[in-house]
This record gives structure tokens, sequence and C-alpha cells, in this order.
């Protein structure tokens, strides 16, 4: 069973963190029959399989594809953080 909010880890060409992205479950399937999760703001797209692998969907003409991004499974209840649904460091 899939998590509903994952945490993103997005890493430079090092392998070091650079940002991360809270992304919950929607309703739609990508095209490797596995759930869509989006950020709050809609930007960020990724199908997300049952091992935690990661697709990264282009939302828009300019985006180029996310090469080493992580994702971290959530916890399904309790709040998100302080901060808001989609955090950056």
């Amino acid at each position: 069973m899939n998590p509903l909010r994952y945490e993103l880890v997005f890493s430079d060409g090092t392998g070091s963190p650079r940002d991360l992205v809270i992304v919950e479950r929607t309703h739609l399937t990508g095209s490797g029959g596995h759930p869509v999760y989006t950020d709050a703001t809609g930007i960020i797209r990724a199908e997300i399989s049952d091992r935690d692998e990661v697709r990264i969907i282009a939302t828009g003409g300019h985006q180029e594809p996310s090469q080493g991004v992580r994702a971290r499974p959530l916890p399904d209840t309790g709040p998100v953080g302080p901060e808001s649904p989609t955090r950056r460091t």
C-alpha cells in the first residue's frame, strides 16, 4: 500500500540534499501504473512506486527532468509541520 504523503529529497550533483518538498497522493495514476503525488502548489508532481522509486512528471514546458530524487514516506496522520505543506531548505 502506498502512503498518503512523501517527503521528496532533491539532491545536487554530489548527492547532498538540496531541497525538501512534501507531496500528497492524488486520484491520478502515472504511466507506470503507480499513484501520482503533488505538492500544495501543483508544480511538483511525481509518480512513486510501491518500492519508493520516483519519476518526476513535468508540469510546464521549460522543466528539466530531475535526477537524484529520493522519496521518504511520511506518517498518514498528524499535521505536516509548523511550516506550509511545501517547504524548501
